[in-house]
């Protein structure tokens, strides 16, 4: 056993705050058949939390909550920008861009893994987001063209990369039984910053300030985010299990490639990504078309206001829905249906969501089912996600990980693309029709999902063989 190595740290003000609430917990790991502290008692009431875990959830709980704050900033900011600047298919097309960028980004990540010490990584990747922040904003200011298409490709990189950035962190230093435990609660920070980042965004468009000034905010959230990494590194100090290591020159799409576990989850998530984002399309498409409505009808009617409204709404009782799920539902589909409940949940509720859509489509119906199934994703769903990679070496989780949580999710994007593309250009799909092609990916995902749990089940009793060996 050994611990991550760093020194103890009493100069950081939130360390001293924490302190004054929970002086009787003792630092080092946590003991079992003991009370705990007060905060640990407070978060029994979401999960499974055993004496000394306390502090370092609600550390990692702040760390994941500024960063979707900040995301979600971004990310409503992003709709107004593409989608008058090219509409619906322009935002499909701009997704599908994602992946070859990606192509390039992947292997550059995994060699600063390589070569960067973790706390040295996270510095570097957080503050090149930073800088391109501050590009964007320059940008802006003097009018450059085509700001919304590149700035919309930036975000979903910006997001996926440093999501999966923090929970591969998470899976280093958490064994698997405490992951099983503990990622429901620590996901209720992401849960409960997107809805905050997604209400302060609609109401900063409703206030009349420019996407460029939110930017800037968002970038600030994002300094403090990483000056919380530091107090992650500092105060979370249990034993882990020295991780298994793979071959040091392989980068994320080789691991990916040599692991038939891997490649499932890759396969899964693309086909999951393809009905969300070709969701997305529907949704949008009605958005933007009431938008243009409206603007027909009342003069001098502000198209992007009314798009980055609704959009702060939409994200905001998503959100709103997801927490809920998070904070009361997960951990319990965890303990009592396990993986399984946890994989299934997802592709269970979107065939449901998009027959109904396909029966009977319209902007309220399809918003509805699209905040249904958005919030499956980003609590259940997204909690299965990170619990997969728990039994995996670290080349996997920091290389392995990244790869799939960028490119083959964008993958998914740029078939999403496809499907748009061939639905409007060449068959005329209409709305229904593209729900009943969302319906035909979601079976096929749950027959993925299916082989993915029986290799999930296969690698964890050899993890336990090898363990009571």
């Amino acid at each position: 056993m050994y611990y991550l190595g760093e020194q103890p740290f009493h100069g950081n003000l939130i360390s001293a705050v924490y302190d004054m609430v929970s002086t009787n917990e003792q630092a080092g790991p946590p003991e079992r058949g003991t009370e705990g502290s007060a905060i640990d008692r407070l978060l029994r009431v979401f999960g499974d939390v055993r004496a000394g875990e306390g502090r370092d959830i609600v550390f990692m709980f702040l760390n994941i909550f500024l960063l979707l704050v900040a995301y979600y900033v971004l990310k409503t900011v992003r709709e107004p920008l593409i989608l008058t600047a090219g509409g619906a298919e322009l935002k499909a097309y701009a997704a599908a861009a994602q992946a070859a960028v990606l192509l390039l980004y992947v292997p550059a990540y995994g060699w600063l893994v390589s070569r960067l010490p973790r706390q040295r990584l996270i510095l570097v990747v957080v503050l090149f987001f930073f800088g391109w922040i501050q590009l964007f904003f320059l940008a802006g200011q003097a009018g450059l063209p085509f700001i919304g298409f590149a700035f919309y490709v930036w975000v979903g990189i910006f997001s996926l990369t440093m999501i999966a950035q923090f929970w591969s962190m998470a899976n280093d230093i958490y064994s698997k039984p405490e992951g099983d435990r503990l990622f429901p609660l620590i996901a209720i920070g992401s849960t409960a910053g997107a809805p905050l980042g997604a209400a302060l965004a609609e109401r900063l468009f409703a206030f009349g300030v420019s996407p460029w000034i939110m930017m800037q905010l968002a970038g600030a959230l994002l300094l403090v985010h990483l000056g919380l990494y530091y107090s992650v590194r500092r105060n979370t100090r249990r034993a882990v299990t020295p991780a298994k290591t793979a071959s040091a020159g392989a980068n994320g799409f080789a691991l990916v490639l040599q692991s038939p576990y891997l490649r499932l989850i890759a396969l899964l998530l693309v086909l999951l990504n393809i009905v969300n984002t070709t969701g997305e399309y529907i949704l949008a498409s009605f958005v933007t078309d009431r938008a243009a409505e409206l603007a027909g009808g009342t003069p001098g009617f502000d198209q992007g206001a009314f798009i980055g409204s609704f959009y702060g709404s939409y994200f905001f009782w998503v959100n709103i829905a997801s927490v809920i799920l998070q904070a009361f539902v997960v951990s319990r589909v965890v303990k009592y249906l396990g993986m399984a409940g946890a994989l299934f949940a997802l592709p269970v509720i979107a065939f449901g969501a998009y027959g109904l859509i396909a029966a009977s489509a319209g902007l309220m119906m399809v918003r509805v089912m699209k905040t249904l199934e958005n919030s499956t994703d980003y609590s259940v769903m997204n909690t299965a996600k990170q619990m997969l990679w728990l039994p995996t070496t670290r080349d996997q989780k920091f290389k392995a990980k990244q790869a799939i949580d960028t490119f083959f999710v964008r993958m998914g994007d740029m078939l999403a693309a496809a499907v748009v593309f061939v639905g409007t250009s060449i068959v005329s799909l209409s709305p229904g029709g593209f729900a009943r092609v969302n319906i035909v990916v979601v079976l096929a995902s749950m027959a993925v999902a299916w082989a993915l749990l029986r290799e999930y089940r296969h690698i964890t009793q050899e993890e336990r063989a090898k363990t009571a060996a």
